[in-house]
């Protein structure tokens, strides 16, 4: 990492008569637990981007909130012997930091560091955001892009909120007729004011739903914060760990079936399902947490070993959730098969991993859409779109 003031990146001059290439800002890193995932991700995206045909400026931000030019080294991006990446190890300055605008007429982005006059980095024609977590997937960065009238890849600011919030994504899925398991909200006056009434509300739930539960943060992801409790005695040390990450808790029932994810994916005429897939039991852990995601990359069946009549239902069920939380772009769905032969929806996550092994681009590779397409179809999407009400 260089402490020198890096070299502004001017949009490239166009010949005569071409247009000039489209400048994508990959966006990444962040503020929440998931910030090394976001730069994973970001590292694929990078590499996967026709530069023939995009421009590209790398922005990282930095787990503190700033805002970082970084460099354009996708394979310094990965997780190594065990270790995650982050945005201030990619960082060009320790101290400099990348504005976007906030005139919607002007895309014109400007870097800054202390003591040095600003520096235009050239237009950005539109954001592709790979942050996982709050202040970036939850509608935060959704809202400053819509403000600053760049076009941007994914959910807007309402289908980002609701999609990053279980508690309400669910009361959106129930208000739409979509199949939900059993679940509490325990609110963070709840648990400060009265911590033993909120106790005994969870006692309550599991005694209904059977133990085991599991006691997760309400606006978090990548399996991060995640208890599995199977009696009373653990359930003080399981809201504390989820409310290091959101203070507001969400206790879900155990649901007994196979765990069954299907992509969406928006087309010009409309949302379709990709085929589905299936993340079997992971015999080196509890359930599907955050090492078995990242660290030790538990595999998936892709496609799932479905009836035709199973693949068309969760296919549909995925498209209605993606229409439900008025997504646009991109969603992952998460399902249960339970073993009476209902399907059941977990959670849609609108930006999910998304590095050539996760399941998301696999499902649509599986569905004859190569991971470079993929990304492309992403960018070509937002670039038709207008930011502002929708």
């Amino acid at each position: 990492m260089s402490s020198q003031t890096p070299s502004p990146r001017p949009v490239p001059a166009s010949s005569e008569g071409e247009p000039r290439k489209p400048r994508v800002a990959v966006v990444f890193g962040g503020r929440s637990s998931e910030h090394a995932i976001s730069v994973v991700t970001a590292g694929a995206v990078l590499r996967a981007i026709d530069r023939e045909k995009y421009d590209v400026l790398p922005i990282g931000i930095t787990s503190d909130g700033r805002w970082a030019l970084t460099a354009d080294e996708p394979e310094r991006m990965a997780i190594a012997n065990r270790e995650l990446p982050t945005v201030a190890g990619l960082a060009e300055s320790t101290e400099g930091s990348v504005v976007l605008p906030v005139d919607p007429g002007s895309r014109e982005v400007v870097y800054s560091e202390p003591g040095s006059v600003p520096k235009a980095l050239g237009d950005v024609d539109v954001v592709f955001p790979m942050l996982h977590g709050p202040y970036g997937e939850d509608g935060t960065l959704q809202g400053l892009l819509e403000l600053s009238g760049v076009p941007y890849v994914g959910a807007g600011v309402l289908a980002s909120a609701v999609g990053m919030d279980k508690e309400y994504m669910k009361r959106v899925f129930v208000s739409f007729g979509l199949p939900v398991g059993p679940y509490e909200v325990i609110r963070p006056r709840e648990w400060e004011k009265d911590p033993s009434a909120a106790r005994r509300t969870i006692v309550d739930f599991a005694e209904e739903h059977g133990w085991p539960v599991f006691v997760k943060p309400a606006r978090a992801g990548s399996s991060i914060g995640i208890t599995k409790v199977d009696d009373a005695a653990g359930l003080d040390a399981a809201v504390e760990e989820a409310r290091a990450h959101d203070p507001k808790v969400i206790v879900e029932a155990l649901l007994r079936g196979r765990e069954i994810e299907c992509g969406v994916l928006e087309f010009e005429d409309g949302p379709r399902a990709s085929v589905p897939a299936e993340i079997p039991p992971v015999s080196a852990h509890d359930f599907y947490d955050f090492e078995a995601k990242y660290i030790d990359s538990a595999d998936g069946v892709v496609p799932a070993p479905l009836t035709e009549e199973e693949t068309r239902r969760v296919q549909e069920l995925a498209v209605r959730a993606f229409e439900a939380v008025s997504c646009e772009g991109l969603v992952r769905a998460d399902f249960f098969l339970l073993d009476t032969g209902e399907f059941v929806i977990n959670e849609v996550n609108t930006m999910p991993g998304f590095t050539p092994i996760s399941m998301y681009p696999r499902m649509w590779q599986e569905s004859g859409i190569s991971y470079p397409e993929l990304v492309d179809r992403l960018i070509q999407a937002a670039l038709r779109r207008s930011t502002g009400l929708r």
